[in-house]
């Protein structure tokens, strides 16, 4: 019996995930495939009535395009993905798209600090919840969105046995599934920020628990540590945005205070059943703490001076117009804003084979060369009616990428075994979310941005995820870095399921 009690299992480990793939003929696609078979029939349109030349002229546009298609870089990125990026950047800088400016002499004629971007048009209320506890709602009209946001607490998994963080992650992969049984819910994201403390939140501690009569070197010593403490030392924050539609089930729209009085009575349920993923004490963000955070991520300086009106007991009081940059500039590969340059990626593999539970802790971790970081994972839970038939298609897709061709690359036998590993766990209950990652980098001059980068290429890879700068669209991953629920693929000027054909 001692023997066997000093047996140690072995690490946990995690994977399997998959990225859905649509069928097609050389790892053309479904659109690819089409514009092949359609090409092949207008060559032969074109040979029939304009003679030789007319077919050459076809087939050399047609295969223009397949090749476009066809060349794809580390990122999985095709030269025709690539080309239109470019040219919608060079589109939206020629009509000044990308400079912003707000306030009583900026652009706007409203003379508000609004957001900017896909998070213009947001509206923000408070309600409060069965408990009693106010929270914030964000409404989006363009596509009757609402937004709730919790605050975590993690405990962290230092000096925590395995076991536990073995539960942990049980808890959270099945918080994760119950999300497709949410009436209304759509999306969910986790925040993870890192930035500097100001130190003003212990000195305020310090200097309200120093009693009269204290002795010197007591004295002393502690305000040596409220001077010292700060330097180097990391605020670590974690934040949980779920998103929910604004239409019944008979698509018909809901009113704001609807939605209010009904997410008042699911808060507290969803906020307790945090607790058991190792998240802490969860509780929902209210209006003040969420202006604060936004107009803090837009312009760093004002940390400081927010944290520094609150020791003394003031409010700053803000109002969700006035959380916005007074100036930003996007570019193609940074983002101006205030006091701050930042830089997103966005992941474009997720990693390779199995991982064990702490795979992503040095990517959420503080590091020396950024100033503020945010690491975001996007979350899209599935209903079982939806999860099983795209379980199905992937499975069938794969196939036959697999058989299309005499002797199949090891690569598409593994995802096809991968996609039936896939379609067995959904049959035998198991939840099926698509996720993705957007990392934001922030500093306070550029003359630390190529620090920074390199920074992120490091933790990247320790993280065993493929990272690729948000080109072109560095203001929009911005926003979708935040903690504010905004669905991208609601506001993609491409429709999803042609981008996923590609």
């Amino acid at each position: 019996m001692a023997a066997a009690d000093n047996v140690r299992t072995a690490p946990r480990t995690y994977g399997n995930w998959r990225q859905p793939a649509s069928a097609g003929i050389g790892g053309l696609g479904t659109l690819g495939t089409g514009i092949m078979m359609g090409g092949m029939v207008m060559t032969i349109i074109a040979l029939t009535a304009g003679g030789l030349g007319a077919a050459l002229i076809v087939m050399l546009i047609v295969g223009s395009s397949l090749l476009l298609l066809m060349l794809k870089d580390k990122h999985n990125q095709s030269a025709l993905q690539r080309l239109s990026t470019r040219i919608g950047w060079q589109r939206a800088k020629m009509a000044k798209h990308n400079i912003y400016r707000s306030g009583p002499l900026g652009r706007t004629p409203w003379g508000k600090f609004q957001l900017p971007g896909l998070a213009a048009a947001s509206q923000l209320s408070e309600y409060k919840d069965s408990y009693g506890r106010p929270f914030a709602l964000l409404f989006y009209p363009s596509t009757r969105h609402f937004t709730v946001i919790i605050n975590a607490e993690p405990d962290g998994a230092s000096l925590v046995d395995e076991d536990q963080i073995d539960v942990w992650v049980a808890h959270w992969g099945q918080w994760l599934a119950s999300l497709g049984h949410e009436p209304g819910i759509i999306a969910a994201s986790v925040t993870v920020e890192s930035a500097p403390d100001t130190g003003i939140r212990l000195r305020r501690e310090v200097m309200n628990n120093m009693q009269e009569g204290t002795p010197a070197i007591a004295r002393a010593m502690l305000t040596e540590v409220v001077q010292t403490y700060p330097e180097g030392s990391a605020l670590v924050s974690a934040r949980v945005a779920l998103t929910f539609k604004g239409t019944d089930r008979s698509g018909k729209r809901r009113k704001e205070e609807d939605m209010g009085r009904e997410l008042a009575s699911r808060l507290p349920a969803l906020t307790q059943s945090l607790n058991s993923t190792g998240a802490g004490a969860a509780r929902p963000v209210n209006a003040q703490e969420l202006c604060e955070t936004i107009r803090i991520a837009y312009d760093p300086a004002a940390a400081g001076l927010i944290d520094e009106a609150r020791s003394q007991g003031m409010s700053p009081e803000l109002q969700w117009t006035d959380v916005g940059p007074a100036g930003a500039q996007s570019f193609w590969d940074k983002y101006r804003h205030d006091s701050a340059w930042s830089v997103t990626w966005q992941m474009t593999q997720a990693p390779r084979g199995e991982v064990f539970s702490s795979v992503l802790s040095q990517l959420v971790g503080p590091h020396p060369d950024i100033d503020r970081k945010r690491v975001t994972l996007l979350y899209r839970p599935l209903d079982a009616a939806t999860a099983a038939r795209m379980v199905e298609a992937d499975k069938r897709n794969a196939s036959f990428r697999a058989t299309t061709s005499s002797r199949p690359s090891a690569r598409s036998m593994t995802e096809a075994r991968a996609a039936d590993r896939t379609a067995m766990e959904e049959a035998r209950g198991a939840g099926l979310v698509n996720f993705g990652l957007v990392v934001t980098g922030t500093v306070m001059t550029a003359e630390q941005i190529p620090d920074m980068v390199a920074a992120i290429d490091n933790l990247g890879a320790t993280a065993r995820v493929l990272l690729r700068p948000a080109y072109g669209s560095q203001d929009s991953a911005f926003v979708a870095a935040l903690p504010l629920g905004v669905v991208l693929q609601s506001h993609l000027s491409v429709p999803a399921g042609l981008r996923e054909s590609l």
